[in-house]
């Protein structure tokens, strides 16, 4: 009995044993012949769906980056208009386009498309034509490198957002990032090179781990406009301002001392700066990015198909992928850690509508205050402070997932914010009494995004008019000329003999 109980034990171990090995061999065989190149990628190729010829499995998680389900407590897929869910921003973007038109979220494949749709870049109707310098197309996608290499960086920079909208149709996709010879990480956008040698560091030195953080840092920054380069004279060349550092007030230093502006704003006059998204200044102060952690690292963790293992190209917050993303360090359930970002969160942002409080009282009650006749140089301290204050307002609340990256660090800049309104308002309420006015200042009524709007002497219905000509007549051209263009490209088989 034992003879027999042992033989059809053994019987079932080798048939066991047998489907693992046909599974290790199938896997092996997989992986083996998983990246046999089948075309040759061109130099600046712009479109992915060549490069995903190659490499299926990344190209085929980069197309998810369409997907526009998830919506979180600060972020995520899904489209959110920030104007309609704060108005305050319609007062604090006073005279700039951001009090026109700001949407948050959607992926990379909605690079192209956003920019064409928003109210930001106008209604041009041709070139030369529109608000936006040509500069605001840098981060929108891989024609933007094929352009710099055809035509120079400076002279990419030269001109109008509608110059370029025939050249840049594809959305952020594997030239950004990727060197087609070889797969290696590249640094596609010459402003991250040019600060790294501003600082005095040589960004050729950095690990492959650095720069799975590296290449996010090309676009995920902030950054500024500037004419005043030698040779350059009338550019708005790309800068990043990391010379003195990259601390919120290393940044501040650096506007201040060459009395840098974004915009003035409308109603308090102040010389104002435009966080932009300084994610990776942000991130680096940050617990992660201590322990060695990248951007990559929970953006777009490995995962494995059949016998391979890749990087998910499916750049997405890692509240959407917490299996692969978080709990391959932590071990919580994602319920909790979702609720530990979520905590973060919601606090910071409670002090942070309070500053945003603070700032709209303060740029109303120093337009009252130009009003009644205040002189330049009794303005020139508060408009300082307001200066001071929004900066660190828009830089804890421009760089997302901040709140989560570094919490100690935002709640110091937010802190240190309230602290600056709250000095400018003090000095507001001397200067006013001075000027003969006593008593509170009269705060409008912004309860929705359409009467801040109003309130700032917005023409919505112009823009958007303005906005729908141009999707009419002069996008199709671009569509047009664009595909010609690419039509004309030839992709060559790799031969296999």
């Amino acid at each position: 009995m034992k003879n027999k109980v042992l033989f059809v034990v053994t019987i079932i171990a080798v048939f066991l044993l047998g489907l693992l090995a046909s599974s290790i061999i199938n896997r092996k065989s997989e992986a083996k012949y998983e990246y046999v190149p089948k075309v040759d990628i061109g130099e600046n190729e712009p479109r992915s769906k060549v490069w995903g010829e190659n490499y299926p499995q990344e190209y085929q998680s980069w197309l998810q980056t369409a997907d526009t389900t998830f919506a979180s407590f600060q972020g995520g897929s899904a489209m959110r208009d920030v104007l309609e869910e704060d108005p305050r921003l319609v007062v604090l973007f006073a005279g700039y386009g951001f009090s026109k038109d700001y949407n948050q979220g959607r992926g990379h494949s909605y690079a192209i498309e956003d920019i064409r749709n928003s109210l930001r870049t106008g209604g041009p109707k041709g070139e030369g034509d529109g608000p936006m310098p040509a500069t605001c197309w840098t981060c929108k996608g891989p024609d933007v490198p094929r352009v710099m290499s055809e035509i120079g960086v400076a002279e990419f920079y030269k001109g109008k957002w509608a110059d370029k909208g025939e050249e840049i149709v594809n959305p952020i996709g594997c030239a950004d990032c990727h060197d087609p010879g070889n797969m290696k990480l590249k640094i596609t956008r010459p402003a991250l090179v040019e600060a790294f040698d501003a600082m005095g560091k040589d960004i050729n030195q950095a690990t492959h781990q650095e720069m799975r953080s590296l290449v996010c840092a090309q676009c995920h920054v902030e950054y500024y406009f500037n004419k005043n380069l030698p040779g350059k004279e009338g550019v708005p060349y790309l800068v990043f301002p990391w010379k003195d550092g990259m601390a919120v007030e290393d940044m501040e230093k650096y506007y201040d001392d060459i009395a840098f502006a974004d915009w003035t704003h409308k109603i308090s006059k102040t010389p104002m700066l435009k966080a932009q998204h300084p994610g990776y200044e942000t991130f680096k102060t940050g617990v992660h990015a201590d322990r060695g952690v990248s951007c990559a690292d929970c953006h777009m963790p490995y995962k494995s198909e059949g016998g391979q293992k890749f990087t998910d190209h499916h750049v997405q917050s890692p509240l959407n992928n917490m299996a692969n993303a978080c709990q391959a360090c932590h071990r919580e359930e994602s319920t909790k850690l979702m609720e530990n970002v979520y905590e973060r969160q919601r606090k910071a942002t409670e002090n942070r509508i309070k500053l945003e409080d603070l700032l709209v009282k303060a740029h109303v009650e120093a337009g009252k205050a130009w009003e009644l006749g205040a002189t330049d140089e009794q303005m020139k301290p508060i408009l300082q402070d307001i200066r001071h204050g929004q900066w660190r307002w828009d830089y804890s609340a421009a760089s997302h997932g901040a709140s989560f990256h570094s919490p100690v660090e935002i709640g110091r800049v937010i802190g240190g914010g309230l602290d600056i309104a709250a000095e400018a308002r003090v000095k507001l309420a001397r200067l006013l009494a001075d000027l003969g006015h006593n008593k509170p200042v009269e705060m409008p009524d912004i309860s929705s995004k359409e009467k801040a709007q109003k309130y700032i002497g917005l023409d919505i219905e112009k823009l958007e008019a303005e906005k729908e000509a141009f999707k009419e007549n002069l996008l199709p051209k671009w569509m047009e000329a664009a595909k010609a263009r690419e039509d004309k490209i030839e992709t060559k088989s790799v031969s296999m003999n």
